[in-house]
């Protein structure tokens, strides 16, 4: 087992004061982070390559943690396998406690009880992420740890990652950037009788050429509301809508662009006015100090006030490492949150998604979804080109 202090090789990459702020109004002494967002949040952007699209190993799955006591950064922990050993070598982490050892979910939980008895005492309460902590680990610290109470830590973890620094929007423009260039070489490649699987292919291909990690297409052709890539083939005169996720350094690209084989009519062209005028009207709040809920208000009465109302649906998020995170400005039952955030005042470096979804009963599917970077003075559209109709084709 590979077990080891050492000097600080890194600046800690947060700020440790907002994260003992948001710990106070929790009532917390200790977080523990399990999932891969915010581990690599809190380790300033590390990702063990090895398990990065797949945790599985034998009966049992690679589980990081990070370990942070409140008001005490240097006590922090971090609990990785043996073969991040060979990235210990390189410098990559910064806290200067490392727990190097077995693979296993309950190995990992043992480790974190073993670093939390370790630390002085005065420690009653401690944050998890529950929807990230499997059951055979939870069984484990709460029997190592059969003293202190477990709660769940994932709205000051949130909130922690909700202002994003410059590095990170950074990464935020080039994966928006590129996932809409990528869509726009994508309608280009079209051809007649191609399927929705060969699309999102050369979408795929596109996003993946330009350093992007391809996670999802979903495309709807014609005058079909379905999604999913299928046998389905292009046709004369179709619309074309790819929605795609692409992410760069972990962080998330989601747009959604309009394409169509030949060119729009009349009618296309007011619905896919319509829906940018909805897109465009819900930037207008957006600022810092505004309150987030005021761009759910803003985009919901453009739409009930329309023609459009019985088929359009209008919706905005916070995104970054998670495409649905804070700030959380709507309840969403069917994505198992609520609009906590919408009373709160927006803060200069969120980034939020707004999308505007059309099913039209006759013309198909019309959406517009924009990444939007809020300053002090107003917004900034990430990624912001192609948002008309692209012949596909040309």
């Amino acid at each position: 087992m590979a077990s080891a202090t050492t000097e600080a090789q890194k600046p800690i990459p947060f700020d440790t004061g907002l994260l003992d702020r948001l710990m106070d109004e929790a009532g917390l002494d200790v977080i523990v982070a399990t999932s891969k967002h915010n581990v690599q949040y809190l380790l300033g952007g590390y990702r063990f390559f090895f398990y990065e699209t797949m945790e599985a190993i034998g009966t049992s799955r690679y589980l990081p943690a990070f370990v942070y006591r409140k008001g005490e950064p240097e006590q922090s922990a971090y609990i990785g396998c043996s073969m991040e050993t060979w990235e210990r070598d390189l410098g990559r982490f910064w806290p200067r406690t490392l727990e190097l050892g077995t693979v296993g979910s309950p190995a990992t939980a043992k480790q974190v009880a073993a670093h939390v008895k370790r630390l002085s005492n005065g420690i009653r309460r401690i944050g998890v992420e529950s929807a990230f902590l499997p059951a055979d680990a939870e069984q484990v610290l709460r029997r190592d740890l059969s003293n202190v109470e477990i709660v769940d830590a994932v709205v000051p973890l949130e909130r922690l990652r909700a202002r994003k620094t410059q590095q990170e929007i950074g990464y935020l423009r080039e994966a928006s950037e590129r996932v809409v260039e990528s869509m726009l070489a994508t309608f280009k490649a079209c051809k007649l009788g191609m399927t929705k699987h060969d699309v999102a292919e050369t979408l795929r291909r596109e996003e993946v050429n330009r350093g992007l990690v391809f996670d999802y297409c979903l495309i709807a052709v014609g005058d079909s509301h379905n999604r999913a890539p299928s046998e389905q083939r292009l046709a004369a005169g179709d619309v074309i809508s790819l929605d795609s996720g692409g992410n760069h350094k972990g962080y998330i690209g989601d747009l959604c662009r309009m394409g169509i084989i030949g060119g729009p009519d009349s009618e296309l062209t007011e619905l896919l006015g319509f829906v940018d005028e909805v897109q465009l009207a819900a930037r207008n709040p957006i600022r810092a100090g505004a309150h987030g809920g005021d761009i759910i208000a803003t985009g919901e009465k453009r739409v009930q006030s329309s023609p459009h109302r019985a088929y359009t649906h209008f919706m905005a998020h916070g995104m970054g490492l998670v495409s649905h995170e804070a700030p959380r400005l709507m309840t969403l039952p069917r994505l198992s949150y609520t609009g906590d955030d919408g009373g709160r005042p927006l803060e200069s470096g969120m980034v939020i998604s707004i999308e505007t979804t059309m099913t039209h009963p006759t013309r198909g599917f019309v959406k517009l979804e924009d990444t939007v970077l809020v300053t002090e003075s107003g917004c900034e559209g990430l990624g912001d080109t192609g948002r008309g109709w692209n012949i596909a084709g040309r």
